[in-house]
């Protein structure tokens, strides 16, 4: 095994080798129990860069235990406290962002820009969660009934288990956890074998910010690890995101043992383009949307819907600047990064390969795009251990609706360009998708804007921008087959879903007052 990167954490807290990145637990970095382990990679070389800790039953429960111990001393801190736990993680991100993003680009491949934006809007939540005394208010009713005053509260659920996907490995655990804490649960999270070691940089900053030991943990493993969550009695709650079948397996699963379950699932996003958009606008967008961060985003535009007669001159210009993209390794300026594996880099390629056969016209091959963009034979990564898992940017036009490069989730960088005649057809095309994460439309037109917004059946919709993921203190979620459960991650949503809510009745009587006037076995009614 080569070691071609090191990961430095906050207070010099680290694994116990330098080669194995393992569990948190009770506050301190460990190997566990098991002796199972994976590959991580460095995905701009192709180079095995460390290996990761994949948790058995026994470091499972090890996890669980350490949280559930921690849960209630937690849950009994003040908000007071809580929130100068949460400031002081805050500050500590503020100063360390770097350090974080340069952790992700090694291990996911994404440009280190994208990933400095991953930490800044995960960031968001964090403040958002800073308002705990606030967003945790219960209401009060004097005198609701005669002497009677009511009054309700919202409590923490005890462990919440959060599993997270690969391609942002601190956005997406940050969607939820600082809510989670805030509200005053103990928190596990499982990050994804492929790029694990962000979650262990997050959980020392925790330590260094005053969290006491335990309501932060982190577990890894793979599938093993994630049923052991979803099946454990201590587990009150589950946060998933990833692909739709296993966001469906996780919430069939977890909601069978009695959790509270929020599971995201996959997306096909599309983009309408009217014929009154601003066409440059639009290109700018349908790139930096479907190609930035490689592709592998839950919101990255995959569909691109031309309405009338803007295709030819749309897809023109798309091309020309996905040819001017530069690809390579994203530590060193590269407009996009790698594939986060091999294996990711070759299903995506294979959608390339079976595309004109589907009836589709491949405009820009990604898989011929050299470093420098021009179109030339890319090294072969099956056959190179240095040549990372990169594929440039894949551009199709008139892809037919049955299609697979439009039917499935890719996950890459390739951008399916649809063409219909009207605004209508455009609706009932994004209407037919099983997805409904997000979708936006490229207008001039508000009147149109606003049919469009209304009709669609998405949960996150941009007018003129192309990923329309809401701030913090709005809550990120689809429809359809792109949520399983009800409830959206973080804002108000969020909040909601890691507490639970209690109304007390309250009467004092009077230290003066006599008997009742005995037992009244009527249906209580107010006055």
């Amino acid at each position: 095994m080569t070691q071609t990167t090191s990961t430095t954490l906050p207070g010099d807290a680290r694994p116990d080798t330098a080669e194995v990145v393992g569990h948190w637990i009770d506050g301190q970095a460990t190997r566990g129990a098991s002796t199972r382990t994976a590959d991580v990679f460095d995905p701009a070389t192709g180079q095995v860069a460390r290996q990761v800790a994949l948790a058995d039953p026994g470091d499972v429960d090890a996890a669980v235990a350490s949280a559930s111990r921690a849960a209630p001393g937690w849950a009994s801190t003040s908000l007071s406290k809580r929130t100068t736990v949460l400031f002081a993680f805050r500050e500590l991100l503020n100063a360390r962002a770097p350090e974080l993003a340069a952790i992700i680009t090694a291990e996911h491949g994404k440009v280190l820009s994208d990933a400095a934006g991953e930490v800044a809007r995960g960031q968001e939540v964090v403040e958002f969660a800073c308002g705990a005394p606030h967003l945790l208010k219960g209401g009060f009713t004097e005198n609701a009934s005669t002497g009677v005053d009511v009054h309700s509260v919202r409590q923490p659920l005890g462990v919440s288990a959060i599993i997270s996907p690969f391609n942002f490995p601190a956005m997406v655990p940050m969607w939820f956890f600082p809510v989670a804490i805030a509200a005053g649960n103990a928190v596990i999270l499982k990050p994804s074998e492929k790029d694990p070691s962000a979650a262990l940089w997050i959980a020392a900053l925790w330590k260094e910010a005053g969290l006491p030991d335990g309501v932060f943990t982190v577990l890894q493993g793979d599938a093993g690890a994630v049923n052991g969550l979803l099946d454990h009695p201590d587990v009150a709650s589950v946060s998933f995101v990833g692909s739709t079948p296993i966001a469906r397996h996780v919430y069939e699963r977890a909601s069978a043992a009695g959790k509270r379950v929020q599971a995201l699932g996959g997306a096909k996003n599309h983009m309408v383009v009217l014929p009154d958009a601003d066409l440059d606008a639009a290109a700018d967008a349908a790139t930096s949307a479907g190609y930035g961060s490689a592709g592998e985003r839950c919101m990255a535009v995959s569909a691109l819907v031309a309405v009338g007669d803007v295709g030819d001159a749309l897809v023109e210009k798309i091309a020309e600047r996905a040819r001017a993209l530069v690809i390579g390794d994203g530590r060193h300026g590269s407009d996009m990064g790698p594939l986060v594996t091999g294996a990711h880099r070759d299903k995506v390629a294979g959608y390339v390969a079976g595309a004109g056969a589907d009836g589709a016209e491949v405009v820009v091959d990604g898989r011929r795009l050299a470093g420098d963009g021009s179109e030339a034979p890319a090294p072969d990564g099956a056959d190179r251990e240095d040549a990372g898992f990169f594929l440039g940017p894949t551009l199709l036009d008139r892809v037919p609706t049955t299609a697979s490069a439009y039917v499935d989730e890719i996950f890459g960088p390739v951008l399916s360009v649809l063409r219909v005649d009207t605004l209508e057809d455009a609706i009932t095309l994004v209407n037919d998708s099983p997805y409904g994460n997000g979708v936006a439309v490229f207008t001039a037109d508000g009147s149109s804007a606003r049919r469009f917004a209304n009709r669609v059946s998405v949960g996150m919709i941009g007018v003129n921008v192309p990923i329309p993921v809401p701030m913090a203190y709005y809550s990120f979620g689809g429809w359809k087959n792109s949520l399983f459960g009800d409830t959206h991650a973080h804002g108000v949503e969020g909040v909601h879903f890691f507490t639970r809510g209690k109304v007390i009745t309250s009467r004092w009587p009077e230290p003066s007052a006599t008997a009742t006037g005995g037992v009244d076995m009527h249906f209580p009614t107010n006055a």
